[in-house]
């Protein structure tokens, strides 16, 4: 019998509509939280009940006890993290087992194990999964770490053994590098995830970035939802995302699909989550990590797939069993994902606020737009600089560039700098077009794509200038202009 009627969701921005969405088309009663600087949120406003989490705005949406607490007062059956914050966190999704609130994501040990990078490593290469040379265990001391390093051969990378988003992460070309690498990643570490701990790997020159997403249910039925390519990213966070990789060869996509379902039926996996695979200029496969959550990039899949992931995942939760077998999912067409950041990359992408004084969404056939933002809204300094995604879909490559050419120039949004026109300018680049992506693709071009950007902007405002001079004297003339 299903359980599940009311959902508190853990989070805040699109994600959390998003989620009020899904509720709504699955007659669940959502319940929204937010802090004091969320107040105007527009999930605030969609969902069916909200409550204030009061206190520090920073650790707002990550005082589960609070939250397990709300949840509890609203009556909720069940709980739903999004992305970030407390979504991968195995203490919360515990929390709420033992407060008898259904946790809508993986079962704790699944989010503990994955959320270790080298025991993560360890499972999947005992299962089958290819994975990178490396250390097998966390390190902390730098001679030793050191000495590894020269086993393994440079280039290596180090990373942080608990955690990810590209924190804690450096790539280390030569052993005269290595004592400031490892000071810097270890201390980014310690910032970020509160434990400075790192591992040693071969680092694989100029890869593509591939995630597979799976489905899993709790009855061992597991299905992939096809792969996403998440290869243009800056300083190793994603920018753009496609689904499905443009240039993949098909014997090397197969390959992913296999050993992503074997693998998390093996390891009895639930709920939804995403394997994540360097693919080498050789197509030799490598696993690096596994999201135990929904990903920010989860669009595009649901867009070539037709199934909507966030409602799978609550009916997983609920005790559904899996609605199809893998024969019957059909992948069409391309999509891509721009996340619009409120950042300014003519200033190294120094986040940006303010308030939204003009805005202007692209719309028509094969365009989303996933956003909490509206005119007027104010962007806080407070989380992520993430203030939308603009999705695009058509039945070929060639056309899905095209839709985002075209929707990217409809899109205005004014106020504080944003990354729209770098996008812009991606999908005019002959290499996108053809789709030769790889991991550096970004940092290759980035001195170019900055240049244009900024050309092109100060062209805009001139041509916009113009435009005002001549409204200006026709207005002075007192002319009637008929449309």
């Amino acid at each position: 019998m299903n359980k599940i009627s009311k959902v508190l969701i853990a989070n805040r921005g699109e994600i959390a509509l998003r989620i009020i969405r899904a509720c709504k088309e699955l007659e669940i009663t959502s319940v929204a939280i937010f802090s004091e600087v969320d107040v105007e949120g527009i999930w605030v406003r969609k969902a069916d009940e909200c409550y204030p989490i009061l206190g520090d705005v920073l650790q707002a949406y990550l005082n589960y006890e609070t939250i397990i607490s709300v949840a509890k007062k609203a009556k909720c059956d069940a709980i739903h993290p999004g992305y970030g914050f407390l979504s991968e966190n195995a203490d919360f999704a515990k929390a709420c087992e033992e407060a008898g609130i259904i946790f809508i994501g993986p079962k704790p040990e699944h989010i503990a194990l994955f959320g270790d990078k080298m025991a993560s490593k360890v499972a999947m290469k005992k299962v089958g999964v290819p994975v990178l040379e490396g250390t097998n265990e966390p390190i902390e001391d730098k001679k030793e770490a050191k000495t590894i390093a020269s086993k393994i051969g440079y280039p290596v990378i180090i990373k942080a053994a608990f955690g990810g988003g590209g924190r804690g992460m450096r790539i280390v070309r030569a052993e005269n590098e290595f004592d400031k690498m490892f000071e810097a990643a270890t201390n980014e570490a310690v910032k970020f995830f509160g434990n400075g701990q790192v591992f040693i790997e071969k680092y694989v020159e100029n890869p593509r970035h591939i995630e597979v997403q799976i489905i899993a249910d709790k009855y061992g039925n597991v299905v992939h939802l096809g792969e996403r390519d998440c290869s243009i990213q800056r300083r190793h966070q994603k920018v753009i995302e496609i689904a499905p990789s443009p240039k993949l060869n098909n014997e090397v996509r197969k390959e992913l699909f296999r050993i992503s379902t074997k693998a998390m039926f093996k390891l009895g996996y639930e709920s939804v989550g995403t394997v994540e695979f360097l693919i080498d200029q050789n197509d030799n496969i490598y696993f690096i990590e596994m999201n135990t959550r929904v990903q920010v990039e989860h669009p595009v899949t649901e867009i070539i797939s037709g199934i909507d992931i966030i409602q799978r995942m609550i009916e997983i939760a609920d005790g559904d069993k899996m609605k199809y077998m893998q024969e019957e999912i059909k992948f069409r067409g391309y999509a891509i994902e721009f996340r619009i950041n409120a950042e300014n990359p003519q200033k190294n992408f120094m986040p940006s606020t303010g308030t939204i004084e003009r805005y202007l969404t692209p719309n028509g056939p094969g365009v989303r737009l996933d956003s909490s933002a509206y005119t007027g809204y104010k962007v806080p300094a407070n989380y992520d600089s993430m203030i939308g995604k603009l999705i695009v879909w058509a039945l070929d490559w060639g056309g899905a560039v095209k839709k985002a050419k075209r929707a990217l120039d409809e899109f205005t949004l004014e106020g504080f700098p944003t990354n729209i026109q770098l996008h812009r300018e991606i999908v005019r680049d002959e290499e996108f077009k053809k789709g030769k992506i790889t991991t550096n693709y970004l940092d290759k071009n980035m001195d170019k794509f900055t240049l244009d950007a900024k050309n092109h902007l100060e062209e805009e405002e001139k041509k916009i200038a113009s435009i005002m001079k001549f409204i200006d004297s026709v207005k002075s003339k007192n002319v009637k202009v008929r449309m």
